[in-house]
């Protein structure tokens, strides 16, 4: 990535989760940004300064996911009405009927993985696949914001009105991006995110 950044290839997501948690408590001099994604992490200079190669390469040498991982103690808790128009296709495609695809989505915390797509877009994993299914074959020009999706193996809200192609199980009031709000993203890569069911 330049003289300005470092782009680390890596196994698997839990992979990514080590290196990223071990290169953010490390603090490195010279480091600006951690970046992860779901194979990858990108590690950014501060301007001007070289980024320390060597010692980054000593901290990720053996890493294993099993030995470390998203070590953030945060979860935060988001209201969900459970009102998409996809509940349907969503069930074609688990064999879940809508209490059930509540159940699954509510039942346990979700990891953010990493952020992308969009200001405030979190990618979040479940240990659970029940809830893993294909994109839309058809993306939406229009996903109003706070709309709650799944794609693959991931949920996600969207935090902005945009062209989507995930299946949408409902919507949230929370506020994904604020620029006044430090930082200015709710969800931050190692959070967890827990589901519940908004009151009729």
């Amino acid at each position: 990535m330049g003289p300005d950044g470092l782009l680390i290839e890596l196994a698997s997501l839990a992979t990514v989760h080590a290196a990223y948690e071990e290169l953010r408590e490390a603090r490195l001099p010279g480091v600006a940004d951690l970046v992860p994604a779901a194979t990858t992490l990108l590690v950014r200079a501060v301007p001007g300064m070289p980024l320390p190669r060597a010692r980054i390469s000593a901290l990720l040498d053996g890493l294993s996911p099993a030995a470390s991982g998203p070590r953030e103690t945060t979860t935060i808790t988001i209201t969900v009405r459970y009102d998409g128009p996809d509940l349907p296709d969503v069930a074609q495609h688990t064999g879940l009927d809508r209490d059930e695809i509540i159940a699954a989505h509510t039942g346990q915390p979700w990891l953010v993985a990493f952020g992308g797509f969009a200001p405030g877009f979190a990618y979040l994993t479940h240990e659970d696949n029940t809830l893993t299914v294909p994109r839309r074959a058809s993306p939406r020009t229009r996903v109003p914001a706070g709309s709650v999706g799944l794609a693959g193996q991931f949920s996600g809200i969207y935090p902005r009105s945009s062209p989507g192609g995930w299946h949408l199980i409902g919507t949230t009031d929370a506020v994904l991006w604020d620029a006044d709000r430090d930082p200015p993203a709710l969800l931050r890569p190692g959070m967890r995110v827990r589901f519940e069911e908004a009151a009729p």
